[in-house]
């Protein structure tokens, strides 16, 4: 099946018998926007959404809170359960997650869905910018609350990790020595020439520099699955090699595992990531454009 949906097949999708469960996953890494204020996902959303769209809460749905394994480590299963379910995902429903068009939010969701065990799970490519159809925004008075469509029916979706999807600090290092372990921040945070969240700056031993920017074309649209696939053969990955990811926090890196799927090859997700790793100084790290 394909991971991503172009806008116009969303658009028909919404219309046809069996609609897809649409995630409003809207997030930005950036602390805070132009405004100098935090960016905020939920008044996004409430300013303008995909028709029928339910906001989900990367930070504390899609997420754990911050420690010693990393910014955005795996997300409590009963809590990613309940969201799921209050968004209306079942185990039988088809879902389209999006985000305000990086892609790394609606990525995130992506993986998490597949990795507990939903089959059928998209991206929309090229995020909420792509949407060319109607917005509708969160009701300001009562009377627009009472003419709004119903908030989506429970679903059953219920959580169940599949094994081997998800690597920890020890695998990701034996990954690196033993197949393919990608870099997905980047190149300047990569070789350890800025860092402007994590204590240390550099790069796992033996892990090669994969920018997730160069996954997509100018409008943030994926690349065609021949490119990705030359562009990630040029890195030595292979449906042949084992192959992981990792970013700074475990969210771009899941938009790469979306961009290696499109290319038809599967790869585990490093989730702690570089935040995790440089939690503990006894960790080796490499600096410079030399993979050791």
């Amino acid at each position: 099946m394909n991971v991503i949906i172009s806008a116009s097949e969303l658009a028909d999708a919404l219309r046809s018998e069996r609609p897809p469960v649409l995630l409003d996953v809207r997030w930005q890494l950036s602390t805070a926007a132009a405004s100098g204020q935090p960016f905020d996902g939920r008044a996004a959303y409430a300013s303008g959404h995909i028709p029928g769209a339910v906001f989900v809460d990367l930070d504390r749905e899609l997420a754990s809170a911050p420690g010693p394994r990393g910014r955005h480590p795996l997300p409590d299963l009963d809590v990613f359960g309940a969201a799921m379910r209050r968004a209306g995902v079942s185990a039988g429903t088809p879902v389209v997650a999006y985000d305000g068009g990086i892609g790394w939010a609606a990525a995130r969701a992506w993986w998490l869905l597949r990795w507990t065990g939903h089959p059928d799970v998209r991206v929309l490519d090229g995020g909420l910018p792509a949407w060319d159809g109607p917005l509708e925004a969160e009701a300001e008075t009562e009377a627009e609350a009472e003419a709004e469509t119903e908030a989506p029916a429970q679903g059953d979706f219920v959580p169940k990790p599949a094994e081997g999807a998800v690597l920890d600090a020890d695998g990701a290092a034996a990954l690196a020595r033993s197949g393919v372990l990608l870099d997905a921040r980047a190149g300047k945070r990569y070789r350890g020439e800025v860092e402007p969240i994590d204590p240390v700056g550099g790069h796992i031993p033996g892990a090669l520099s994969a920018p997730t920017s160069d996954n997509v074309d100018a409008d943030g649209r994926f690349r065609p699955a021949a490119e990705l696939r030359a562009r990630f053969g040029e890195l030595g990955v292979t449906r042949d090699v084992p192959v992981g990811v990792y970013c700074g926090s475990g969210v771009s890196a899941a938009h790469e595992v979306l961009a290696l799927e499109v290319a038809g090859i599967p790869a585990a997700l490093y989730v702690g990531s570089w935040s995790e790793w440089t939690s503990d100084p006894a960790r080796p790290v490499a600096v410079g454009p030399d993979p050791q």
